[in-house]
């Protein structure tokens, strides 16, 4: 397969998350997603157990089965405070971008069931269930890798989108998915290829804004 040659930087500033330029219409080839996958496989994990688990959907059934979970959890989530079109409303600057995402969010979830794959990234647990308290080290063992996906996903032409929406039906899309009772669901990442030549960085806060030297 051919990589789009970008450089180190342009990669990670031009990686964003793509809802409405996914082509909801051209296949990727499962080849293509799993090469972006064996190069997420190289991502640190805790102890290295690599104890994650990818599940790839691509059956246009099982695609629209999660599309339909995802929409029932997206009519709460548009509504409620926490949505994206509803933080920094009264910010003149950060408003219109947060409605715009917000905007971008509802189409995509209307339509997440057609986007051509629906990867699920997963992290397997020794004891069966979720760690108590901290989680972070938990966690942190897989979602690097999943970035890891995503950016490979970027160099090769691919878009994809953090989501976790559907995790508001956890358990009906585990028995979709029919995954394992100690196997637990990260993300939602809708792939495909994108519309248009290309993405630039997006603003954000200066570094001095966020930066605390030694303690806060």
């Amino acid at each position: 397969m051919d990589v789009t040659h970008l450089t180190t930087d342009e990669l990670l500033t031009t990686t964003r998350a793509v809802r409405r330029r996914l082509d909801l219409d051209r296949p990727v080839p499962l080849e293509l997603v799993k090469e972006c996958l064996e190069l997420a496989l190289q991502a640190p994990s805790g102890s290295n157990r690599q104890s994650w688990e990818w599940v790839v959907v691509t059956d246009p059934e099982q695609r629209e089965r999660l599309g339909a979970l995802y929409r029932r959890a997206l009519e709460s989530y548009l509504t409620s405070a926490h949505s994206a079109a509803q933080l920094f409303a009264d910010d003149p600057e950060r408003a219109p971008v947060q409605r715009r995402v917000g905007d971008s969010v509802a189409w995509l979830g209307e339509r997440i069931g057609q986007v051509p794959v629906l990867v699920v990234p997963c992290l397997r647990s020794t004891t069966g269930s979720l760690p108590p308290g901290n989680q972070a080290g938990f966690w942190g063992s897989l979602l690097p890798a999943v970035w890891s996906y995503m950016l490979a996903a970027r160099s090769r032409g691919l878009g994809t989108a953090w989501t976790t929406l559907h995790l508001a039906y956890e358990d009906e899309a585990r028995t979709i998915l029919d995954l394992p009772d100690d196997v637990h669901q990260a993300a939602l990442i809708p792939t495909a290829y994108y519309t248009g030549s290309s993405f630039h960085p997006a603003a954000r806060q200066g570094l001095e804004s966020v930066l605390h030297l030694d303690r806060w």
